[in-house]
């Protein structure tokens, strides 16, 4: 009796044994199951914030999708970017400090504002000092290019490729400009630059430095008499509107810049930046291919739209000559050079 109870017993722990065995690996099992990531989630997702100020119809704008779209193939999903168009996080000034600061990942910005944090930019603002479109481009896809993105990190910025901005020609509200003399008093809005403002000056015009999204409103209400940018731009932001006057002057042609923290590249892997610099580059080559494409679009839908575009009379280019005969920086002098030696 007494060794039956106890064999009784001695199966009962064992079936304990083998219960408690059963449920540690279970409940290890499960642990594991929930650890573990789902097919296409090895990675944590890294989202990017990039602003700007222009229209979501704007070349640069559809040039940054391209750039998303290369990103998020090339890391299969864990790398990304979300866009904030038309200044939707602040202007684009702001949108460069924030960057600076680390508080916004990525923003776009015209190189001539971008000339008051990283000097040499500035460069690139003088007058007439590209040939042609492909004078433009042989020189930025350069090394003199590479050197002026990567003179960007010292003031806390990585710059990872050159958007194509056109040519920069005046627009007016009451009268064409035909020659430079027809500028002399006018109150033209330009950019935060010295360089712009300086051009503005040897013109005989006032300049008025005035955000890009407050240029409609100004040229509306006569705070200006007109403004300076490209066509895609001019049609974009409707300044066709009030200012039908546009004189093909083709003064500049200032480059858009994209960039990234430097706080934030850093915090990238060595393949998110590889990631990302592929597809920054793939989106500029995008992106100026889309430009010349808009760019006679847009002249043309202008024109149907009453726009009067002027054939200059007089060269204005030898009216802007003081700006280089003002320009006593060494270094900015230097770049120049380079750029009109480039053939």
């Amino acid at each position: 009796m007494l060794e039956k109870t106890h064999n009784n017993l001695s199966f009962f722990a064992l079936g304990l044994l083998c219960g408690s065995l059963v449920a540690s690996i279970v409940f290890a099992a499960v642990c594991a199951s929930g650890n573990a990531s789902s097919p296409g989630e090895s990675s944590p997702k890294r989202v990017l914030k990039l602003a700007h100020g222009l229209e979501s119809t704007h070349p640069v704008h559809l040039g940054m999708i391209h750039m998303k779209e290369i990103a998020e193939k090339l890391s299969g999903g864990t790398l990304s970017i979300d866009i904030y168009s038309g200044g939707a996080l602040g202007s684009e000034i702001k949108c460069t400090e924030q960057v600076r600061n680390g508080s916004l990942d990525m923003a776009k910005n015209s190189s001539s504002p971008l000339s008051v944090h990283v000097p040499e930019l500035g460069a690139l603002a003088m007058p007439y000092l590209f040939r042609d479109s492909e004078h433009y481009w042989k020189v930025l896809d350069s090394q003199i290019g590479k050197n002026l993105l990567k003179a960007m990190e010292k003031k806390g910025f990585v710059g990872l490729c050159f958007y194509d901005a056109g040519a920069r020609s005046f627009y007016t509200v009451k009268k064409p400009v035909e020659k430079p003399g027809d500028l002399v008093g006018l109150k033209i809005r330009v950019m935060n630059s010295r360089s712009d403002i300086a051009l503005m000056k040897a013109f005989g015009a006032a300049p008025t430095v005035i955000s890009a999204g407050e240029t409609y409103t100004s040229l509306a209400q006569g705070v200006v008499d007109g403004a300076e940018n490209n066509i895609p731009t001019y049609l974009a932001g409707a300044h066709f509107e009030v200012a039908k006057f546009f004189t093909l002057d083709e003064h500049t042609r200032i480059p858009d810049v994209l960039f990234i923290s430097a706080q934030t590249w850093r915090s990238l892997s060595e393949k998110e930046r590889e990631i990302l610099q592929r597809a920054a580059e793939e989106s500029s080559k995008y992106q100026r291919r889309l430009w010349n494409e808009k760019t006679m679009e847009a002249k043309a839908e202008l024109e149907r739209k009453g726009v009067k575009f002027i054939t200059p009379k007089e060269s204005f280019e030898s009216a802007a000559s003081s700006v280089y005969e003002d320009s006593k920086d060494p270094a900015i002098n230097a770049i120049i050079s380079k750029i009109k030696a480039v053939k």
